[in-house]
């Protein structure tokens, strides 16, 4: 499927739950946000269907995110029947990690090879700061779970943040000296709750590598880095993994943009920037056939912008990132 920029569109983010149990600075506040009711949350069946129109309309990538994607019960089935529709070719999961160490295998056996798990530092003391309340040896535990199950690649997202990470790029960086992660740095968005760190923490991806240089020397592009993502991936020389830069807000990758969203209750999201959506879940309530819905897939697409500036915004009071399955 091509949107009217001429851009693929093949990869569908799913997000199928908005409750989370961290409590990150830069994506809730301190008391959290008000989850919806779980009538007003997408069935697995729902999502299944959904997932089965964007298969007939050549969307056959798919990410599932929250939230936190592990919370919901039934996760495991869920994953299993979307990995057995005709035409998936990929799928894989971000998570927070917390509950990683206990379902890597469920997960594997499940279908999924791929994982992203959100780090945002290596200091547990940190850690629990920027999270409110979690455990990074939980967390932790469970990265190296995944490595030992088989999953590959494992990439660990890193939001990169003055004054709070600044100090541990370099340390990121060495992880991919011993262990086969793609360690990607990711530049803060303002988007909801995140409208308040921007300003303040706000880090390029041009900051991020010269402070990694300074440290670690020259970065070389990487080879051929697996994923559906669009981060810019580099090596150190020796390095068993790669580093991925994904430069949102400084230098837009909007001409390389493959993908739609879908929220937990049921709204296609054609950017994670531009507040425009299209009402599938209804529609799938009220009986809507394949056409109809392959229809709300063309409708979300012909809303998607031909880059960040001409993107509607997402403002301060609007969505986060846990409600949109960023």
């Amino acid at each position: 499927m091509e949107d009217r920029f001429g851009r693929t569109i093949d990869y569908l983010r799913i997000s199928i739950t908005d409750r989370c149990n961290l409590r990150c600075l830069y994506c809730m506040p301190p008391e959290g946000i008000k989850v919806k009711p779980r009538a007003e949350i997408m069935r697995f069946e729902e999502l299944l269907r959904a997932a089965g129109v964007a298969l007939q309309l050549g969307i056959n990538k798919f990410r599932l995110t929250g939230g936190e994607p592990l919370l919901r019960r039934g996760v495991i089935p869920f994953i299993r029947a979307l990995t057995l529709l005709p035409g998936v070719a990929d799928l894989s999961l971000t998570t927070n990690g917390m509950l990683l160490s206990r379902m890597n295998e469920q997960l594997w056996e499940a279908g999924v090879r791929r994982l992203n798990v959100s780090l945002d530092t290596l200091d547990q003391v940190k850690f629990r700061q920027m999270t409110r309340g979690g455990d990074f040896c939980q967390v932790w535990d469970g990265i190296m779970g995944a490595l030992e199950t088989g999953f590959q690649p494992v990439k660990l997202n890193v939001v990169a943040l003055n004054h709070f990470n600044d100090e541990e790029w370099a340390r990121f960086a060495r992880l991919t000296y011993d262990y086969p992660f793609q360690v990607r740095f990711i530049e803060i968005m303002p988007v909801g709750t995140s409208w308040q760190q921007a300003g303040r923490y706000f880090a390029s991806s041009t900051q991020v590598c010269q402070r990694i240089e300074q440290a670690l020397g020259v970065l070389n592009p990487a080879e051929a880095v697996t994923g559906n993502g669009p981060a810019s991936s580099f090596q150190l020389p020796g390095a068993k993994g790669a580093i991925g830069f994904i430069d949102s807000v400084s230098s837009h990758f909007c001409s390389r943009c493959n993908r739609l969203r879908l929220t937990a209750d049921g709204k296609l999201r054609p950017c994670l920037h531009d507040q425009r959506e299209v009402e599938l879940l209804q529609a799938i309530r009220s009986g809507a056939s394949d056409a109809e819905l392959q229809d709300l897939f063309r409708a979300a697409l012909l809303l998607k912008p031909v880059d960040y500036g001409e993107a509607t915004g997402a403002p301060a009071d609007g969505r986060g990132m846990c409600q949109i399955g960023g």
